[in-house]
């Protein structure tokens, strides 16, 4: 076997695979934050229990993919930590915020809670807001075009829509009542906005780049790609019908939060077959950006311990936790 080949493949699927994780992960935590002022302080109080018990799990998936870039990727890891330094900062400093706002609205009187709610929607939204334009900026290569940065800007919105959907789609399946109700609005009202957005950047991104365009659009692959965004349009529809209906069935309300993370890892799919075999678009491979292969070997050996047990943790605390949400409160 040609380990020099295959590794650096082992790895980007890993990378992939982590990445995409986080998304679906954090990404509902996120957009609960993002919907808290919109509630009660009743109902606050639920939407973090609802994410109480896995947000710092969730983050852990951030932590591993920087990781697994740092190791597996130095030189694209250069590019583009080198490019999106300042955001990457700000990200950072939004991620204390919100864990900051996390805790102490918890401690925090009546009078100081709001502040501590305000805090951690802004630390939610800042992080959206951030990833989406460092997400938007990789797919342009960091170009500097007037289209590179608009195609970002559009992307920095999406993300923090998307988040906003997954988000109430989860304390649909989480909670009851009347937040309950209200989560079935809210993710109403954000399907919209997520649709076309996911449209119009499905539309774009073939247009940032001549690989891309060729790779989706000449013949027999547009055949074979075809499926990946139909799939993912057909889920989406799929999550607007059952958000119509005001079915009881506690196991229909989990259907929209899946089908959005379904139709969320197709989109990571489709970006994956834009990219291959790039590591930075058409400026790096992935065997040019990989590490030795004896990095990559040691560095196999470690993920294989890690990842399964993140990936245990990760299923118990959800196993454990399951049910409907309740008040977070700290002895």
């Amino acid at each position: 076997m040609d380990w020099a080949y295959w590794l650096p493949l082992v790895f980007l699927g890993l990378l992939g695979f982590v990445m995409t994780v986080y998304v679906l992960l954090d990404g509902f935590d996120l957009g609960v934050g993002m919907l808290m002022p919109r509630a009660q302080a009743d109902e606050q109080n639920v939407m973090v229990g609802s994410i109480g018990p896995f947000w710092d799990a969730n983050e852990t998936w951030l932590v591993l993919g920087a990781g697994v870039l740092f190791i597996a990727f130095p030189k694209a890891n250069t590019i583009v930590l080198g490019n999106l330094y300042l955001p990457a900062t700000f990200m950072l400093f939004c991620l204390i915020v919100r864990g900051a706002a996390f805790d102490f609205r918890v401690k925090a009187d009546d009078h100081h809670k709001d502040l501590w709610n305000i805090a951690f929607m802004m630390g939610s939204a800042g992080m959206a807001l951030t990833q989406g334009w460092m997400l938007g900026r990789y797919v342009t290569a960091f170009g500097t075009e007037v289209s590179d940065y608009l195609f970002a800007l559009g992307i920095m919105l999406t993300v923090p829509a998307v988040y906003t959907l997954l988000g109430a789609c989860w304390l649909l399946a989480k909670t009851e009542g009347a937040l309950q109700a209200k989560a079935r609005t809210w993710a109403n009202q954000a399907w919209w906005p997520v649709a076309v957005c996911l449209l119009l950047i499905s539309l774009a991104t073939p247009y940032i780049s001549h690989d891309v365009f060729g790779r989706w659009f000449t013949l027999p692959n547009m055949f074979y790609l075809a499926p990946v965004p139909l799939l993912a349009g057909v889920f989406m529809l799929r999550v607007k019908q059952l958000l119509r209906r005001e079915d009881t069935q506690s196991l229909r309300f989990w259907q929209p939060f899946i089908l959005v993370a379904l139709s969320l890892v197709l989109c990571a799919l489709g970006l994956g077959i834009s990219l291959f075999p790039y590591a930075v678009i058409g400026r790096l491979d992935v065997w040019e950006a990989a590490a030795s292969t004896p990095t990559l070997a040691v560095t196999l050996i470690g993920v294989s311990v890690t990842v399964p047990c993140i990936i245990a943790y990760s299923i118990f605390s959800y196993w454990a936790f399951r049910g409907k949400a309740s008040n977070l409160k700290y002895g």
